[in-house]
């Protein structure tokens, strides 16, 4: 069975002159399709996991903001880093981690992707270059911009892509790790993910600046909004950034604008909205829109997609089944990964 990781375009594929009717090739849209419905899926199952208390402690789901992924993974190359706060199951997915790894983390299990030892916030897969999900809010920032840092010291024309959620654009580091960005050229692409309500209060309530994407004018930042219920649109957004970051030119802050259609977490009742709201969201369904687009184009037919999805079902169902019958880490884990162990010449035993 072919996984996503094996189908996944390393870059979208402009498309051929006889489908000049399409922006992008058949695979890129296909890359699309199959990539967010194996994180919706994914991420359903994991909501019904929770509540049967085979998931424990946090989780927050990225049900409606797969497009957030799929539309910067074409975008960039597979040198590229990436970095995100704590709603970080569907970027590793998106990449090609697998969903065993993803879901074996979530049941704190040793064949998880940190070792049963992070849980649903703090998923990494260094093999596909995430930097991991990261939980103390907006702390992941000035890390994504010293990983972009790093690629420009090593002379190398890869650059970092930080996610954040619109809650963390409140933390000082942020306006600091911009300005330091800019001033030095760093390149990275700050992607601010404005589902609208931070952990439950809207963005129009928590600051007088509701169009999040000039906060990075004050620096002369290169930014602007994006559609992110679109993937084409998110997929064009990012390239320009990138190919502004590979040219030298610095950063770029981008406003994915996009809608959770769960809570916060799974602790959150979402008393702060209504459900005619949610509704009127998923009318602009990114997947349903590659869907349309697809059939419509004739890319593929329903049953071919039909086919995929059964497929995905059961990539989820494995993953499942590979969670709950791997091991728990050993006690000994617990203090294993916590220091590196360097032979420094001005270090004495």
């Amino acid at each position: 069975m072919a996984s996503v990781k094996e189908k996944s375009p390393a870059k979208a594929k402009p498309a051929s002159k006889k489908s000049s009717e399409m922006k992008y090739s058949k695979e890129t849209y296909m890359y699309w399709y199959e990539s967010m419905q194996l994180m919706r899926k994914f991420e359903e199952k994991a909501g019904q996991l929770y509540g049967q208390q085979k998931i424990r402690g946090f989780c927050h789901l990225y049900i409606g903001q797969e497009a957030c992924a799929s539309g910067a993974k074409t975008a960039l190359t597979k040198d590229d880093k990436w970095i995100t706060a704590y709603r970080d199951h569907g970027i590793p997915l998106a990449l090609g981690t697998s969903p065993n790894a993803v879901m074996a983390e979530l049941f704190a299990k040793q064949t998880g992707s940190s070792k049963g030892k992070g849980g649903s916030m703090h998923i990494f897969d260094k093999e596909v270059n995430f930097m991991g999900g990261h939980g103390i809010v907006g702390a992941q920032i000035p890390l994504g911009a010293g990983i972009g840092f790093a690629e420009m010291y090593n002379k190398t024309k890869n650059l970092s892509i930080c996610y954040m959620g619109d809650g963390a654009v409140r933390q000082g580091a942020f306006h600091e790790t911009l300005n330091m960005a800019m001033l030095w050229k760093i390149p990275v692409i700050f992607v601010i993910e404005n589902n609208g309500y931070a952990m439950g209060t809207s963005v129009k309530r928590s600051s007088n600046v509701s169009e999040l994407y000039t906060l990075g004018e004050a620096y002369d930042m290169p930014s602007e909004p994006v559609d992110a219920m679109n993937v084409e649109a998110v997929h064009e957004a990012v390239a320009r950034a990138a190919e502004r970051a590979r040219a030298g030119e610095g950063p770029t802050l981008l406003e994915f604008r996009t809608y959770r259609y769960k809570g916060h977490s799974m602790s959150d009742p979402m008393k702060y909205r209504t459900r005619e709201e949610v509704e009127e969201y998923k009318l602009r369904d990114p997947i349903e829109q590659v869907r349309k687009t697809i059939l419509e184009k004739g890319i593929a037919t329903e049953d071919d997609l039909a086919a995929i999805d059964a497929r995905i079902k059961q990539q989820v169902d494995e993953s499942v089944k590979f969670a709950e019958e791997s091991p728990y880490p050993a006690p000994e884990e617990a203090f294993k990964d916590v220091y590196v162990q360097k032979d420094y010449p001005f270090i004495k035993d």
